[in-house]
């Protein structure tokens, strides 16, 4: 081979060197975030969970079993808004807010512990309510506001009818972490199961400044009305302010004359 042949080979070699030097050196800077606006940075990061889907959210359902029900088929949704409605495979009510006349339906609304009804017969039923709840292929969980007020409110059902309706009832609220709510309704349509109707209150919190109380729904039947539901939730709501006003009456100090 001749020398000119030789510098021409060897002049190949550096150049292709120097191309693959010059594309690993650009090659981070392809992958690096540190010049991309802030809003795209934020939409590069991942949140989600492994394993979590639509209907399958592990704080939501660590939510749910401190209301009594676990969700055994994977498939509990929690519903604010009516873009979630969909993703729960729901169709959204074109009318709202969905105004409920519930004067007739509170006549055969009782409360637990009432001479209608005794705290042991609610709570079998309530239980059994939960059973089937947490072996429902489906779980709607529609959440939001009491009407005009600010009391927090999650209804717990597998019917799929009435999950849009509750949602149209209640005032919309801002998404917050999962908790538990002021009021929390179980809605369970079951062919076997007897029409019922009833809602409990208690107080709870372990010091006199923490005590509250919260109120629970129970409405079981082979087809349960949505006006069954809200005179459970708006008697509820009743008996909530009845007792806030007991004890802020018990706790005001008599102005000395």
């Amino acid at each position: 081979m001749s020398v000119r042949s030789v510098l021409q080979v060897a002049s190949k070699a550096l150049h292709a060197s120097k191309s693959t030097a010059s594309y690993s050196s650009s090659f981070p800077a392809i992958r690096s975030f540190a010049s991309l606006p802030e809003s795209i940075k934020r939409s590069g990061q991942s949140t989600s969970i492994h394993n979590e889907y639509p209907g399958q959210n592990y704080a939501f359902n660590w939510t749910l079993n401190a209301d009594g029900v676990t969700p055994l088929k994977k498939a509990a949704f929690r519903i604010s808004k009516p873009l979630e409605l969909k993703i729960a495979g729901l169709k959204p009510l074109t009318t709202t807010p969905l105004k409920v006349d519930a004067s007739a339906a509170k006549k055969t609304m009782r409360e637990a512990g009432s001479d209608a009804l005794d705290f042991d017969s609610y709570d079998e039923i309530s239980q059994r309510c939960k059973d089937l709840l947490s072996l429902s292929d489906k779980i709607f969980c529609p959440e939001g506001h009491m009407p005009g007020t600010h009391t927090s409110v999650r209804v717990i059902t597998n019917s799929d009818s009435l999950a849009p309706k509750i949602l149209a009832y209640l005032d919309r609220a801002p998404k917050r972490e999962s908790c538990g709510c002021s009021i929390t309704a179980y809605v369970l349509e079951d062919n076997e199961m007897d029409n019922f109707a009833a809602y409990a209150i208690e107080e709870v919190g372990e010091s006199a400044d923490e005590i509250t109380s919260v109120a629970a729904v129970v409405c079981t039947g082979k087809n349960v009305k949505i006006e069954q539901v809200v005179a459970g939730l708006e008697m509820s709501l009743d008996g909530l302010k009845e007792d806030e006003a007991a004890r802020k009456a018990e706790n005001e100090v008599p102005k000395d004359e």
